[in-house]
């Protein structure tokens, strides 16, 4: 489909999310899904949790928010063409096929499993869900998710991988378990495609500082192309329990053959069937990847290493966990955190981004505390954060 002249054309108000999640379908990676399904499609994947012999957990529809969308929507003809427009740029048009009304306790039932008005991402989620939903052929100025597939077919290319395992992470930020899991997965594969969990809400630690910590990972203490960090658009979709079986569909339409997950990713809904562990990922035997669940990782007293909770015979209490949250809460403090949980170079980076220009003469500091060769020497605040955690790791006198 061409597209229109859009000078003319009605308007649809949609946010980056919305577009986003449109593009994830138009090229591919939520096939069979590659469009907005019409109101018979949607009841029927409603129904059953499949779309054309393959399992997808909702209706894959669109129904923006807002009086102004309601009034182009109840008013618009079948092959009217409308515009996208995103933060004030048409991004995109589409020719309608059909408008229908929706219901918006079920569709927040559908993602988020309930509808509990209470919990915050359904707040957010029913602020931009509108009464009418719309399909129809569409086209988009997103190129995003193309530059992803690229990047993962080079990168397959140029080692000639026939095994592709996949991981999906926020890195939020990147500890010592996520090196312990990446470290495995290598293991048995010839390229490990790093998902980077791109949210579309602002954060202390941005999107790009956490892709420049796990590049730093990957170029200093991994093998050379053997891994490969793209971003994922986290998109509202994501935010219930289907979201294993999405990552799942994702995963396999980006060209990967294996998903690694971890017990506490959330939509697994880990639990036990005659001794035997499950996940809702049990549900689809359909599925075309290989999903592998692996235990939890946590640091222990006793073994004085990182070790899998199935096989560390000690209690949780000799554990120290790798909780993502509580380890935000120390760097907001602007603390570095032990180099058992985050590895001291990573927090260098972290902290140096996170509180720059910290210290009024960093220089100073560093040359009237730290050993030097007796040379004017330049340093900057990663440099300065390193050489502390040096002091911390100092044994002699503690």
């Amino acid at each position: 489909m061409e597209l229109q002249k859009r000078n003319t054309n009605r308007k649809i108000f949609i946010d980056k999310q919305a577009l986003a999640t449109l593009a994830l379908a138009k090229e591919g990676i939520l096939s069979p899904v590659t469009g907005l399904m019409g109101k018979e499609e949607a009841m029927e994947v409603d129904k059953t949790g499949y779309y054309k012999g393959v399992p997808f957990p909702f209706p894959f529809i669109i129904a923006p928010f807002g009086k102004k969308n309601e009034r182009v929507l109840t008013t618009t003809k079948k092959g009217e063409v409308l515009d996208f427009v995103v933060d004030g740029k048409v991004k995109g048009t589409i020719v309608v096929e059909e408008v229908f009304k929706i219901d918006k306790k079920r569709r927040i039932e559908q993602i988020f499993g309930l509808y509990d008005t209470s919990n915050p991402e359904i707040q957010l989620f029913l602020k931009r869900l509108g009464d009418y939903a719309l399909s129809g052929e569409y086209e988009l100025d997103f190129d995003d998710i193309k530059n992803t597939k690229k990047i993962i077919k080079k990168a397959k290319k140029k080692i000639n991988a026939k095994k592709i395992a996949s991981v999906m992470m926020s890195a939020k930020p990147f500890h010592r378990a996520h090196e312990r899991i990446i470290r495995v997965t290598l293991e048995k594969t010839d390229l490990l495609v790093v998902f980077l969990l791109k949210p579309y809400n602002e954060d202390i630690i941005s999107y790009e500082l956490r892709l420049k910590t796990l590049q730093y990972f990957a170029d200093n203490y991994l093998p050379k192309n053997k891994v490969v960090i793209v971003p994922f658009e986290n998109t509202y979709i994501f935010a219930g329990y289907n979201n294993a079986v999405l990552d799942s569909i994702c995963a396999y339409n980006f060209g990967c053959n294996k998903l690694v997950l971890s017990q506490n990713h959330s939509g697994i809904g880990m639990y036990f069937d005659k001794n035997e562990m499950k996940s809702i990922l049990d549900k689809y035997k359909t599925l075309n990847i290989e999903v592998e669940i692996i235990s939890e990782f946590v640091y222990c007293n006793e073994c004085r290493t990182l070790v899998s909770t199935n096989t560390c015979p000690h209690g949780q209490h000799h554990h120290i966990k790798y909780n993502s949250l509580a380890l935000m809460e120390i760097l907001k403090a602007g603390i570095l955190p032990p180099a058992v949980l985050v590895r001291k170079d990573i927090s260098a980076i972290l902290l140096s981004e996170m509180f720059p220009n910290r210290f009024k003469n960093i220089q100073m500091i560093y040359d009237n505390i730290f050993p030097n060769l007796g040379l004017l020497e330049s340093h900057n605040e990663k440099d300065f954060y390193i050489e502390l955690m040096n002091l911390h790791q100092t044994m002699s006198l503690t």
